[in-house]
C-alpha cells in the first residue's frame, strides 16, 4: 500500500469484507485487521477456519501465525466477552 494513502485501514477493511463476504454474519466477523471465526462445535470450527484460510490464500492474503489465537473458548472482542454461554459486555 502506498505511503500517501491515508485511509489504508478503511481500504483494507473494505478488501476483507469483499473477500470474506460469503461468510460474514454467518460465522465470521471482520474489524479492520481482526478476523473472528466462531462456531459452537470444535469440528465445525476447524472446517470454518479451513474455509476462511483457503479463501484468504486464493486472494493472496496471509496472516501471521504468531499474532493468531486459535480455538479459544473465551474471546474479548470489541468490548464484549464471547463464550459458549453467550455474549456479555466486558466489565
Amino acid at each position: 500500500m502506498s505511503f500517501e494513502l491515508t485511509n489504508a485501514p478503511t481500504a483494507f477493511m473494505d478488501l476483507m469484507n469483499r473477500v470474506l463476504r460469503p461468510y460474514l454474519d454467518k460465522f465470521v466477523a471482520v474489524v479492520i485487521d481482526d478476523i473472528l471465526i466462531y462456531s459452537k462445535e470444535k469440528e465445525e470450527y476447524a472446517d470454518r477456519l479451513r474455509m476462511v484460510l483457503q479463501t484468504l490464500r486464493e486472494h493472496q492474503l496471509y496472516g501471521k501465525l504468531k499474532k493468531s489465537e486459535l480455538s479459544l473458548e473465551k474471546v474479548v472482542f470489541l468490548g464484549h466477552v464471547v463464550t459458549k454461554e453467550g455474549i456479555k459486555v466486558d466489565p
